[in-house]
Order: structure tokens, then sequence, then C-alpha cells
């Protein structure tokens, strides 16, 4: 068995596993660990739990430490310095007349990367961008395109059903959804009663489709079973 910790570093975002070590770590800690990216700070959201060895995929990255008063500081310093760099990037890209639109900044714990997001409708060649960023911000820049479904969980926004949008309030993951899921569900396929303000299928088809799906599956056994002619009404009494 191996032990592991789930940590998230967006209010909604993916959880990804880490070794605890011999640190003493309890659910809503805050922790220091290091990732792909870099040294990052985030929640942990899965408390210590012991697991399969053939259940981990890759090997586990540790937790550095537990997070102090002065690293939930820096991420504050940070989220200021986000602000100011979304207002340079936004002039950049005005600059540059290039076809693409901003939707999030992002620094890495320790400031080591600054990463933008954006839409677009196809390739944008950005690299005068990128070097006009690196000039300002003396750092290692990334430009990171996303979709529409991603933006609109970075952004967040009302569904159609008054509330706060699944995807930015509780959904770590994108599943997929399908038309399919409409039609099980008898909804109306007019595609702006069934679309979410990003554009895509509402995220919520998926939440019922299971129970469909099992009822479906009951209905068939059961016009199933109706069509099958007992064994002893073709064999005749023995």
């Amino acid at each position: 068995m191996i032990k592991i910790v789930g940590v998230r570093f967006k209010k909604t975002g993916k959880v990804y596993y880490f070794d605890p070590g011999d640190l003493t770590i309890a659910l809503h800690d805050r922790v220091i660990v290091e990732t792909a990216r870099g040294i990052e700070f985030g929640e942990v959201v899965i408390a210590p739990r012991d697991v399969a060895e053939e259940d981990v995929v890759s090997t586990l990255k540790k937790v550095l430490r537990l997070a102090t008063e002065e690293d939930a500081h820096k991420v504050e310093e940070n989220q200021v310095k986000e602000k100011y760099a979304f207002e340079v990037c936004q002039k950049k890209i005005t600059q540059h007349r290039l076809p693409m639109k901003l939707v999030d900044v992002e620094y890495t714990f320790d400031a080591s990367k600054i990463i933008f997001y954006f839409t677009a409708d196809g390739r944008v060649d950005f690299r005068e961008l990128v070097k006009d960023l690196a000039a300002i911000f003396r750092t290692r820049i990334e430009l990171r395109q996303i979709g529409v479904r991603d933006e609109a969980k970075m952004i967040g926004g009302l569904g159609s059903c008054g509330r706060v949008l699944c995807c930015a309030s509780f959904l770590g993951d994108f599943e997929p959804v399908s038309i399919r899921m409409a039609k099980d569900q008898n909804l109306s396929l007019n595609p702006t009663k069934i679309s979410g303000i990003c554009g895509r299928l509402m995220c919520c088809l998926k939440f019922e489709n299971d129970c469909y799906e099992r009822k479906e599956h009951c209905r068939r056994r059961e016009r199933s079973d109706a069509n099958t002619i007992p064994a002893e009404m073709i064999e005749g009494p023995s």
C-alpha cells in the first residue's frame, strides 16, 4: 500500500495526488508541493489515505512542507501582479492586432513563470507578443490556448437555471456530453435550451444520465422477457 494525499491548486481545479511522506497533514491544510511546472501552493482536499500500488500510475512527488502565513501572503501578492500582467498583455495584444481574447493570467507560486490563457478561432502567431512580455516582466512567459468550456470555468457566470455555473463551482473535470443524453431524457433538442453559456452542451446533462441508462436497460429487459416463449409451451408437457 502507498499513502497519498489529494491537493487542489484552484477552487474547482483538478485534484492531483502527492506523497505526504512523514508530514502530519489534515484535510484543508495548505501545503507547498513540487509540480512539473515548479513549486506550487495548494489545499488538501483528500486527507492522507492508503491505496494499492497498482492504482498509482506514476511516481508520486512529495509534499515539501506545510504552508505558512508568509506563503499565503505571497499568493495574495501574486494575485495583485496577475491583474497588472493582464492589463499589460491586453494592451500588447491590441498593439499587435492579434486575433485572440485574453481570458486569465496566472503566476506560479515562486513567480518563475507567468501563464497567459487565451481563446482564438485558430492558430495565432504570438512570437512578438512573447518577446514583449518577456522584456517587461523578465521571467518565463507561456501563452496557453484554451477552449470555450475552460473559458467559462475561469470567468464563471450564471446558467439558465439561475445558479452559478457547475464548472465554476464544483466540477473538477469536464466529462463528455452528447446529444444522445438529451434525447434519452426527453429534452428539447433546441440548441439554445440545452447549451450552456459556453455554447457547448450543458454539463448537467451528464448528472442524471446513468439513471436514464439504467431505466432504459430495464425497459429493454422487460420487453425481451415479454417476447420470450416459455420452454414448456414449446416442448409441451412431459
